[in-house]
């Protein structure tokens, strides 16, 4: 793994603890070679992390549409920096360049990037790893819902596990750097259903 996207915050949300986790995942990043790819932002959680990887001799590439560069949100001492026309371009050109994608504590933004590289996983469109840092527990509702999901017949378990969970940064990564992608089913699951319906 050579490059990792991170999902997060561009606020720094209630707690230190969750600054302090992008700090902890920016140094386990640097220690293993891996870069940055973020939403290219100078302000929260994704200034945060991007700060610490640039502190430490790491690389950090940022992604960012015209309109949010246009109100200085942007970070302007990244290593690279795209520029781009919308937020379609942005997701798309983040997961293009990752090899593994991270979410940490954030907002709606944040579990919308998750949820849509998570169902482009579980389509089959790609095969890289997905994890979630589950700091202080801020993910615990998230993963119980999911598992409700499984419990009602809408997510099979093993689409649910390519939500990759853990407290610690260097146990997750270790996760995502050994992660074996398996076949998706969800197209055919559909098939077959569709093939059983009167």
């Amino acid at each position: 793994m050579k490059s990792l996207c991170v999902y997060c915050g561009s606020s720094y949300g209630a707690k230190p603890v969750y600054a302090e986790a992008a700090r902890t995942l920016a140094k386990e990043m640097v220690d293993r070679q891996i870069t940055l790819v973020y939403g290219g932002g100078n302000v929260g959680l994704m200034g945060t992390i991007a700060n610490e990887i640039l502190r430490l001799g790491g690389e950090a590439t940022g992604v960012i549409p015209q309109a949010l560069m246009d109100k200085e949100v942007g970070h302007k001492q990244l290593t690279h920096l795209h520029v781009v026309k919308d937020m379609h371009e942005r997701k798309a050109m983040m997961a293009e360049l990752s090899d593994g994608f991270v979410a940490m504590p954030g907002g709606i933004g944040t579990l919308e990037e998750l949820f849509e590289i998570l169902t482009w996983s579980q389509l089959g469109f790609h095969e890289k790893p997905i994890g979630v840092l589950n700091v202080d527990g801020f993910y615990d509702g998230l993963i119980a819902f999911l598992q409700n999901q499984v419990a009602q017949g809408f997510v099979k378990a093993n689409q649910a596990e390519l939500m990759m969970h853990e407290k610690n940064a260097s146990e997750l990564l270790y996760r995502l750097q050994n992660f074996v992608p398996q076949p998706s089913t969800k197209v055919l699951d559909a098939l077959a259903a569709k093939t059983l319906l009167p």
